[in-house]
C-alpha cells in the first residue's frame, strides 16, 4: 500500500465507505456477485454507494473490497472518473489501475490521495441530499429559540413575508452582525416511541433573510423562502456546512432504536424510501456518531392466533420485525440523531427498528 499522503484535503465528499475492517472479524467473509465486473471504468455521475452495488450486496462493507484499516479512513482515499477499478477474485480485493510512465501497462495501486477540485471526485451520494442539513440546527431544548432574534414587524404590516419583503427584526444587535441569517420556527416535540420522554424539538427552516440595516430593531431582506414567514418566527445566523471527509461504519457498540418521524412529514405518521431523512432515537450519549450504518428493521404487525377458539383466538401474535435497508447517521445530537436512508426493500415508517448491522 502507498504511503499515505501527507497533504490534507478539505472536501464536501460524504465517502459511503463503511464498517471498520477491524470491526469485521465477527462477521460473515463478505460477498462478491457473480456478476462483479473484473474491471470497471469511473465515471461522472458514479457515487461510491453506487460502485459498491456492482461488487457486493453489503455495500456499505466497502472498506473491505480495498482492505482499509482504521486510520486510513479517517481521512478516506477518493476515486476519480476515468480510474480503473480491478478486481482480484482470489483475493476478494479492489484496486486502481492505472498506465505507468512508459505505457507498456496496468500498475496495480492502492486508493489514493489527489490534490484536485472537489468537482472531480466521485462522492457517496449526491451532495444536495444532506447539505442542508450539516449548517442549520434541527433539534432544540425546549426554548432553544426563546432567545434568538425575532421579527417584530413587516413592511406596510404585511402578514405573510415572502422573497423581496422587508422585516423588522429585534435582538440582532453587535457592532459587527452577521449579514446571512436562517429564520426558523419551533416545530413539534420529537417523542421517544419507547420512553414517551420528549427529546427535543425540531426547529423548522422557513427560509433565509439578509441584514440590510443594523440597529434595534433592525432591517433585513427575505432572501428565500420554502414556507411562510411572519411575526414572531426567530432568526439564527446561517452558518456554513464543515467541509469533512469520513467513511460510515457500523457502531462500535450495538445500537437497537427507533425511527421516530420522517423529515417533511407530521409527527409519527408517514413512510421514507430511498433518500429520506428520518430522525431516530439514539444520539451521541448512546454511542452513536456521524458516519454509523444502521440497519432497518420493519415492523410486521400482529395477527390472530387462528389455531385457537374462544378468547384465546383474540390475543394477537406479534410478528417478528424484517430487516428491509439501510440508514446513513450524518447528523448526531446528544439523544437524537439524523439518518438517510440508503436502501429500502419496503416503505419506511415511523417506529419501524433500527440496529447495528
Amino acid at each position: 500500500m502507498v504511503q499515505q499522503c501527507r497533504k490534507s484535503i478539505t472536501a464536501l465528499a460524504f465517502l459511503l465507505f463503511s464498517g471498520f475492517v477491524t470491526a469485521q472479524s465477527d462477521k460473515a467473509p463478505l460477498a462478491l456477485k457473480p456478476d462483479a465486473p473484473e474491471r470497471y471504468i469511473v465515471v461522472p455521475g458514479d457515487t461510491l454507494w453506487g460502485i459498491a452495488q456492482r461488487y457486493t450486496d453489503s455495500p456499505w462493507r466497502w472498506p473491505e473490497l480495498w482492505n482499509m484499516n482504521r486510520e486510513q479512513l479517517r481521512n478516506p482515499h477518493l476515486i476519480y472518473p476515468g480510474d480503473v477499478l480491478v478486481l482480484d477474485r482470489a483475493s476478494g480485493r479492489l484496486s486502481l489501475a492505472a498506465r505507468d510512465a512508459g505505457g507498456s501497462g496496468d500498475v496495480r495501486l492502492s486508493p489514493r490521495i489527489r490534490s484536485e477540485p472537489i468537482a472531480t471526485q466521485i462522492p457517496s451520494i449526491p451532495p444536495g441530499l444532506i447539505e442542508p442539513f450539516l449548517s442549520r440546527p434541527l433539534v432544540v431544548e425546549p426554548d432553544g429559540l426563546d432567545n434568538a432574534p425575532a421579527i417584530v414587524g413587516t413592511e406596510i404590516n404585511k402578514v405573510i413575508l415572502a422573497p423581496g419583503n422587508t422585516a423588522y427584526v429585534r435582538g440582532i444587535g453587535g457592532n459587527n452582525p452577521e449579514e446571512a441569517w436562517n429564520v426558523y420556527r419551533k416545530g413539534g416535540p420529537l417523542i421517544d416511541p419507547e420512553t414517551k420522554q420528549t427529546l427535543g424539538y425540531e426547529a423548522v427552516y422557513l427560509g433565509t433573510a439578509r441584514l440590510t440595516r443594523p440597529g434595534d430593531p433592525a432591517t433585513v431582506r427575505i432572501t428565500s423562502s420554502v414556507m411562510e414567514m411572519s411575526a414572531g418566527d426567530r432568526l439564527i445566523a446561517a452558518g456554513q456546512a464543515q467541509a469533512v471527509n469520513y467513511a460510515p461504519h457500523a457502531p462500535s457498540k450495538d445500537i437497537r432504536g427507533r425511527i421516530m418521524t420522517i423529515f417533511g412529514s407530521i409527527g409519527q405518521v408517514g413512510e421514507a424510501g430511498r433518500y429520506s431523512v428520518v430522525t431516530i432515537n439514539r444520539g451521541r450519549a448512546d454511542g452513536l456518531e456521524v458516519g454509523n450504518v444502521l440497519a432497518i428493521y420493519t415492523r410486521m404487525g400482529a395477527v390472530q392466533d387462528v389455531t385457537k377458539t374462544g378468547r384465546d383466538r383474540d390475543k394477537l401474535i406479534e410478528l417478528p420485525e424484517e430487516r428491509s435497508g439501510l440508514v446513513f447517521v450524518f447528523r448526531v445530537f446528544d439523544r437524537v440523531s439524523y439518518a438517510l436512508v440508503t436502501d429500502a426493500a419496503r416503505p419506511v415508517s415511523p417506529l419501524d427498528g433500527v440496529r447495528t448491522p
